[in-house]
């Protein structure tokens, strides 16, 4: 009987032992565990190469990413055949183009002058550039007799009135590309003006959109003359003398007859975008009690801006299309006066010049084109269908 006592006093004394040993908590992470929990992963970076071409296709000239590969040395014989695609054909088919050109330019003839050839074009724009340069220096000088005129004028009488006339210099081609972008920009800003908040609606009510569409369809093909001619009316009603606002009247009429041509592919694409919004989202904004600006602002707009840039890309290259044969018309000193000044001399160097106008006007359309794709890709959500 005492062994059996002894066992259980045993027992007894164990188990109260394991009781009294604190016991790991459950809570408690080792070291290894915990420092591994606080090391969050994270995304590798891409190499800064790969960022210069995300930014290359951005502005159009992902031509260039087959280069910038091969010179980091990625898979180097793709992108030697990529760059022949890309590069080397174009740029043999430029050679033949030039060839071509200049055996034209050698054995044809017409009655209003000989073809110029690619040197001579060549040559008249460096005679263009050098006229720019020439004129700016007449005008700087102009304005230092000015001023020294002016300031002996105010050493005999310091109470004299003194007044800098403007220079009157004849514009230089530089100067006529510049008038050309301000009416272009001036034309295609007051499209976007008109069209945006009648496309917008007309997109929101289908009612409107059956009633204005006929009208839509009906002036969208007019001839740029035609706009210009009323125009011209409208404007010569109003306006009686030449500067108004700080604006000559050509400048006027051209840039309205500019927005005139040009509004209508970023109406129908505003209308278009804006009807197409997907059902649900206006549903949300109705459920949500937003009032019509908002809906339009936070909803309507946000989901319809590809095709409306898509609109706005193709108004802004019609605007430049039109805008030569407006101002040759209405006369606005800007680069198709040029051409049709240029036309009139019916000189070989004449007819040089305006080829020179021809790849400038081609190239300013190319690097508008590209600065709306840009701002398309920062504001839109589908950058990737946008080329």
């Amino acid at each position: 009987m005492n062994s059996n006592l002894n066992k259980i006093e045993e027992e007894t004394t164990t188990e109260v032992i394991s009781v009294s040993e604190p016991t790991p908590s459950k809570t408690a992470k080792s070291p290894v565990k915990q420092s591994a929990q606080n090391h969050v992963p994270q995304a590798p970076k891409k190499p800064t190469y790969e960022r210069v071409i995300k930014l290359l296709k951005m502005v159009g000239l992902g031509f260039l990413e087959s280069l910038i590969r091969l010179i980091v040395g990625d898979d180097p014989k793709r992108q030697l055949k990529r760059i022949w695609l890309g590069v080397g054909v174009p740029l043999i088919a430029f050679i033949v183009f030039v060839v071509a050109w200049q055996i034209t330019a050698s054995t044809l003839k017409s009655d209003l002058g000989k073809i110029p050839s690619p040197s001579e074009v060549w040559g008249q724009s460096e005679v263009l550039w050098k006229d720019h340069v020439n004129e700016r220096k007449k005008e700087k000088a102009f304005f230092e007799r000015v001023e020294k005129r002016n300031a002996k004028l105010l050493a005999r009488n310091p109470q004299a009135k003194v007044r800098t006339p403007a220079y009157t210099g004849k514009p230089t081609f530089i100067d006529q590309i510049i008038t050309s972008l301000k009416t272009v920009f001036a034309g295609f800003l007051l499209a976007s003006f008109i069209a945006l908040p009648i496309g917008i609606f007309m997109g929101l009510s289908k009612t409107l959109r059956i009633a204005i569409n006929p009208l839509v369809q009906i002036f969208k093909p007019v001839s740029p003359v035609v706009w210009l001619l009323l125009v011209t009316m409208f404007v010569s009603a109003l306006i009686s003398q030449n500067i108004f606002l700080g604006m000559p009247k050509a400048f006027i009429i051209s840039f309205i007859s500019v927005a005139l041509c040009s509004m209508w592919p970023t109406l129908v694409n505003t209308s278009v975008g804006v009807s197409s919004v997907d059902k649900d989202f206006i549903n949300v904004a109705r459920v949500l009690r937003l009032n019509t600006w908002n809906k339009i602002v936070k909803v309507v707009l946000p989901a319809s801006l590809p095709l409306v840039f898509t609109g706005l890309r193709i108004s802004l290259s019609i605007a430049w299309m039109v805008l030569i044969a407006i101002e040759l018309l209405a006369q606005n000193p800007g680069l198709g006066k040029f051409v049709w000044d240029e036309f009139q001399n019916g000189s070989t160097d004449s007819n040089a010049k305006i080829i020179v106008a021809l790849f400038v006007i081609g190239s300013i359309g190319f690097a508008l084109d590209r600065i709306m794709v840009v701002i398309q890709k920062m504001v839109t959500f589908n950058k990737n269908d946008i080329a």
